[in-house]
């Protein structure tokens, strides 16, 4: 019997951490398969650790009405609207310039982003039913906090798609309760990204002996934090009280700041901040420029924990075990918060504001090393056994047999 062709959907094809991440857990997870990785648009990121991805419209074209499994791996792509999503596909360089004249002409806004992802879809990274009419369509670990306060037209766009699909797994109490109050039926599962240590420990490892970590390991002695934050942390003020929170934790715990991107598409991190940020912190910090998605695993996982805007930079700390703290402005971190709230071991502090980074890092390094280590095995475990549920619901035969 011949085995259907499996397409992995997702937002491969922009530089994001997470989205670098997870083509890399499915495929493992799906050892006698070959999958195809798709996106919005061709996008070759394997010089980042990523992969080679195809435009989900050609392949489309390519595969026709053949039946296959079209599997949506992670991320926050619910809420994802077609002007971001098309946004983010292009170079930095690029998008200020389009977001200044979209926003003096929001009404051809939506137009220009259609155009760049090929559909007209309100929101893209849930694919249409009618681009596959004979797949077995899955979302595994897909997250959609934000949903209850889209536009109706895309909320009703994704409600209709999830309708459709044959298993739906969201990785967060609050997408969970958007979908039921809306009488779609979904799993709870958690995402992708906490089988990172499991599945590329070895991979991760080789890459904590690369220059850039060896030397971030010699600079610290002690030990360092891996940091992140995004670009719209770089106003001057926020700043300031970042700095002034790391390095009253530096001071009192004697740690260094290693401050990394987790992403350099458009709206993720801006290598500048880091270094105005690092300029604050003085001895303290050093910028880590690598971009390639294994070396930023290798510099989290040889840390003594994370402190971020990143949401996936926490998850991989979680998966190695580690203390981790996710930092936001006011009315923000909503996705963060969701996720430490359906997963996180009691105890362990979710999201702050900036004025409390110091005691909320100090309380996650004194969480009990034995905690964090269960958990990082029971989220393991529970993202295994819910995958194989979720194919196993979408009747997707030779994947779990």
């Amino acid at each position: 019997m011949e085995q259907a062709p499996t397409i992995l959907f997702g937002a491969f094809d922009r530089h994001n951490f997470g989205d670098l991440l997870f083509p890399h857990i499915a495929t493992a997870l799906l050892p006698d398969v070959e999958p195809l990785c798709a996106g919005l648009a061709e996008r070759d990121l394997r010089a980042f650790g990523g992969h080679r991805v195809r435009g989900l419209v050609e392949l489309a074209i390519e595969y026709g009405a053949r039946p296959l499994n079209l599997i949506h791996v992670g991320g926050e792509v619910l809420s994802c609207g077609a002007w971001p999503a098309a946004l983010m596909l292009q170079t930095t360089a690029d998008a200020g310039p389009l977001i200044a004249r979209y926003d003096q002409h929001p009404e051809h806004r939506r137009a220009w982003a259609h155009q760049q992802i090929g559909r007209p879809d309100q929101a893209p990274y849930c694919a249409a039913p009618g681009l596959f009419p004979a797949a077995r369509v899955v979302y595994a670990g897909v997250g959609g906090v934000s949903l209850d306060q889209a536009e109706p037209a895309l909320r009703s766009e994704v409600l209709a798609k999830l309708a459709a699909a044959h298993a739906v797994g969201v990785r967060d109490q609050v997408t969970l309760a958007h979908l039921q109050a809306a009488g779609i039926s979904a799993e709870l599962v958690p995402d992708p990204a906490v089988l990172v240590a499991e599945l590329f420990g070895e991979t991760i490892r080789r890459h904590q002996h690369n220059d850039a970590i060896a030397e971030i390991l010699r600079h610290f002695p002690n030990g360092y934090l891996a940091v992140q934050f995004s670009a719209d942390f770089g106003d001057d003020a926020t700043l300031a009280g970042i700095a002034s929170q790391l390095t009253l934790l530096a001071n009192t715990r004697g740690l260094g700041i290693a401050l990394f991107r987790a992403g350099a598409a458009p709206w993720h991190d801006d290598l500048d901040c880091l270094d105005r940020l690092a300029h604050r912190l003085g001895p303290h910090a050093r910028v880590f420029t690598s971009l390639h998605l294994w070396d930023i695993c290798a510099l989290i996982a040889a840390s003594h924990g994370f402190c971020g805007s990143s949401l996936h930079g926490r998850i991989v700390a979680t998966a190695w075990a580690l203390p981790r703290l996710n930092v936001a402005r006011c009315g923000e971190g909503a996705k963060q918060a969701a996720w430490a709230a359906t997963w996180e071991a009691p105890g362990l502090p979710g999201v702050v504001g900036i004025g409390d980074i110091a005691a909320g890092l100090a309380r996650a390094l004194d969480i009990p090393a034995c905690t964090r280590e269960r958990l990082a095995r029971e989220l393991a475990r529970r993202y295994r056994e819910d995958w194989t549920a979720l194919l196993q619901l979408a009747a997707i035969p030779l994947l779990w047999g």
